[in-house]
């Protein structure tokens, strides 16, 4: 999926409301543009009644509290604020104008001009290619990491995040390269409980395992549903939840619990007697093969701030994403438990279709806003920062998963093995695999013949079973895919077959490419 990346960034010997937009990263050469803006009062007044209507407590200024040429927020909430009226059909109170006119103004204010003109470019690049466009924004401002920027809708279509043509996410340049990540066949969910006033962590444990592992409908779950294995840790010490990690059986990590902002990354309250900040987490999940860490408490993608300062890279996810972490999940504000049950839910099913993360986030979001409605803040909660070099898939799609064996095969008193046996070495016996093995001169063939006359992918040795008898009785045949082809001695002489599948009995004689190269034996054990 192609990715265009926008950085802001203020130009701090411009003015403090002077910022500039630009693209970092964009599929296509003509695409990388820069633009400068200013954060004008009406915005921050709209950022203001924001808050006071949805999270009053935050008190957030777009501005450090440093010039004296800055308008006041006194001054900013007695300028006019004038909310356009919403076509019939939609909501009509404060909350959902408020909601819309704000998201219209973000937009406005980053997509303007050439930025603009070049994600129209890129995304219709990418419906020319039958996909989606990523579209990752970098906040380099520790004032604008508050702001809810997954708001941003043009007018008259819906906001962003909750598009599936153009996906969503945060992101940041500054990053500790992406870890080697290992393939896996399945979600495999390390479940962390911390301290909570609810006493009831058992059963909120229950609550959340359900959650991640069932929720599969009977229509969509021919196959194409991932499994999903979940462990759990209720109120671990730091070096327990260490202790776990270190496995390595775990790709995602989901912590419940309580949250606080601090300068290293956030603190994680464990348990009642220890607590984990985000630096010491950071260290464990970017060795351990964790690709997703999900926050469900309070503050994981805010910053933490200092004698009314924001710290720069002071959030959970930042930090963790600085790190190496290839995604990282935290929510911007509080959330009640049962708007996290319904995105919880929602997102683990995507996630086990094998959406991707990013993607997977805006189905969960969508269904969020059908269930709590657009003037609820309950979708614009969850906040994801993906690594720039993470293409957010866990799971690879049917189409690219390696095909898994049927696991309903009967079982064997005895399989007998069979083998290759070079006649000049004794030492180079190669036992065959079930039921197919490669032959070649590359590398990713089971048996590695390394001469220029053996094709690539030069012959298979398969192995067949006939289950209408009584015991289950297994052949083997040579299926030749060569340029040159395989000799086989039968009779006293060298038959040559090409493209061909021939039967093969112990103790026929093989030789792959030239005339010249080895001889094998081929052995199937009584």
């Amino acid at each position: 999926m192609p990715s265009l990346n926008l950085a802001i960034a203020r130009l701090v010997h411009a003015g403090t409301h002077n910022f500039a937009i630009w693209v970092v990263k964009a599929p296509y050469p003509s695409g990388h543009v820069i633009h400068d803006c200013v954060w004008n009062p009406y915005l921050e007044q709209l950022w203001l009644e924001w808050q006071q209507l949805f999270a009053g407590h935050s008190n957030l200024q777009i501005s450090p509290q440093s010039s004296e040429t800055e308008v006041s927020s006194q001054q900013i909430k007695q300028l006019p604020i004038e909310l356009p009226l919403i076509t019939s059909g939609q909501p009509t109170n404060k909350s959902s104008q408020l909601m819309q006119h704000f998201g219209n103004n973000l937009w406005q204010w980053v997509f303007d001009g050439p930025i603009l003109n070049s994600l129209e470019h890129n995304r219709g690049a990418a419906i020319a290619l039958g996909k989606s466009l990523r579209l990752r924004l970098e906040l380099r401002d520790p004032y604008l990491i508050s702001i809810p920027w997954e708001t941003m809708q043009r007018p008259g279509q819906p906001a962003i995040s909750l598009s599936q043509n153009v996906i969503f996410s945060r992101t940041t340049s500054d990053v500790e390269p992406l870890p080697k990540l290992r393939s896996d066949p399945g979600l495999n969910v390390l479940l962390v409980l911390g301290e909570d006033e609810n006493l009831e962590l058992q059963a909120e444990a229950k609550v959340l395992k359900q959650t991640l592992t069932q929720g599969v409908t009977v229509a969509n779950s021919a196959g194409r549903y991932a499994p999903c294995m979940v462990e759990t840790l209720i109120q671990p010490k730091p070096e327990e939840l260490i202790a776990a990690l270190e496995t390595q059986s775990y790709n995602v990590l989901f912590y419940a619990g309580h949250g606080l902002r601090n300068p290293n990354g956030g603190i994680l309250n464990l348990h009642p007697e220890a607590r984990l900040n985000g630096i010491e987490l950071a260290q464990v999940l970017t060795r351990t093969g964790v690709k997703l860490a999900v926050f469900n408490s309070c503050w994981g993608a805010q910053p933490a701030s200092v004698n009314q300062e924001t710290v720069p890279y002071s959030s959970l996810a930042e930090v963790l994403i600085r790190h190496g972490v290839p995604a990282v999940l935290g929510m911007r504000d509080e959330i009640r438990d049962d708007e996290s049950i319904s995105f919880i839910k929602a997102f683990s099913e995507a996630l086990r279709s094998r959406k991707a993360i990013d993607e997977a986030v805006a189905e969960a979001r969508h269904k969020l806003l059908i269930q709590f409605k657009f003037n609820y803040p309950a979708w614009t909660l969850p906040v994801l920062y993906m690594h720039p070099e993470f293409d957010g898939q866990i799971l690879r799609s049917l189409d690219e998963s390696i095909t898994e064996l049927p696991t309903s095969l009967p079982e064997y008193t005895r399989i007998p093995s069979a083998s290759l046996r070079l006649l000049n070495s004794e030492d180079t016996i190669s036992l065959l695999q079930t039921p197919i093995t490669r032959i070649g001169r590359t590398t990713d063939n089971y048996i590695v013949i390394p001469d220029l006359s053996v094709s690539r992918q030069h012959a298979q040795i398969i192995c067949r079973d006939n289950f209408s008898a009584t015991i289950p009785v297994l052949s083997y045949f040579l299926r030749d895919d060569s340029t040159g082809g395989t000799l086989i001695f039968k009779s006293g002489n060298w038959l040559r077959i090409h493209h061909q599948e021939v039967p093969l009995e112990s103790g026929t004689l093989l030789k792959f490419g030239s005339s010249r190269n080895d001889v094998w034996e081929f052995i199937v054990e009584n």
